[in-house]
């Protein structure tokens, strides 16, 4: 009750009278209508809503005469207080600032204008191919290396005198997964296996079979079953994935921009 007591008679109250631009003084100090609307607006109290108004101006004249009564209590350090205070302000105006400027400059018309002029991002080439692995790793010694490479050039030589490849991949191939079904892959993208597997892969024509060439996973020979065809992804289905890097960039550009616009110097050295 005491500390009620002591807030009211710290602040005022002029709605009405006086200085028309003026709704309150607290311990001497002014507080002006556009600041009082500006809190308003950051409470979303509708300025129609009288009831609400005038529940809100208590409890803004009431925490600024507390805030004003514990700064004369010395307790805190001011200077702590101010440094804090400045930091939140730079971070608020910051995060603010750029949440605004990224809606404006990053809107669904240049999301469809980047897809449209980068069409060839989101494009894939995909084949449908097969396989013969036989597995080498680095523990094996050359003579063991040696007959694995025999292995893989048995299996190209029967594949080469007509035998059919799936026969040929159950028989030979040390990949059991792909084994079992003759080798057959499904469709691969381009790029999303093994660098050299797939240049050897998407450089050949439907049909081909290739000589055993080596991997870090061991000696294959591949078949190209159909393709390749081209995939394209939707802009549905990459619109964010281009949002977040058209506002990265945004983001970016904006922060040199700004910076470059203000002169610092500095006298620590």
């Amino acid at each position: 009750m005491k500390l009620i007591a002591v807030i009211c008679c710290s602040a005022a109250i002029l709605v009405g009278c006086g200085d028309s631009n003026v709704v309150a003084t607290v311990g001497g100090k002014d507080i002006t209508k556009a600041e009082f609307n500006s809190y308003l607006k950051f409470k979303r109290v509708p300025l129609e809503d009288k009831a609400r108004v005038d529940r809100a101006l208590d409890e803004y004249v009431k925490r600024a005469a507390l805030t004003a009564a514990i700064e004369k209590t010395k307790l805190l350090d001011a200077d702590l207080n101010q440094a804090e205070l400045e930091e939140f302000r730079r971070q608020m105006l910051i995060g603010r600032y750029f949440e605004e400027h990224l809606k404006q400059s990053v809107d669904d018309d240049s999301v469809h204008k980047y897809y449209t002029n980068n069409a060839a991002q989101y494009e894939s080439k995909s084949i449908h191919a097969a396989h013969i692995l036989i597995r080498v790793d680095s523990k094996m010694s050359e003579a063991e290396r040696q007959a694995k490479l025999s292995s893989a050039h048995q299996a190209y030589s029967r594949i080469q005198k007509g035998e059919d490849f799936s026969a040929v991949a159950k028989a030979f191939s040390e990949d059991t997964v792909s084994g079992q079904k003759g080798g057959d892959l499904g469709w691969l993208n381009e790029g999303a296996v093994d660098a050299e597997f797939s240049k050897k892969l998407f450089a050949m024509k439907q049909g081909e079979v290739s000589e055993p060439f080596l991997t870090p996973f061991g000696f294959h020979i591949v078949k190209m079953i159909e393709g390749p065809q081209v995939l394209k992804k939707s802009v549905e289905s990459v619109q964010g994935e281009i949002r977040y890097q058209l506002r990265n960039q945004a983001k970016i550009d904006e922060t040199e921009r700004l910076l470059k616009s203000v002169k610092v110097v500095r006298k620590d050295k």
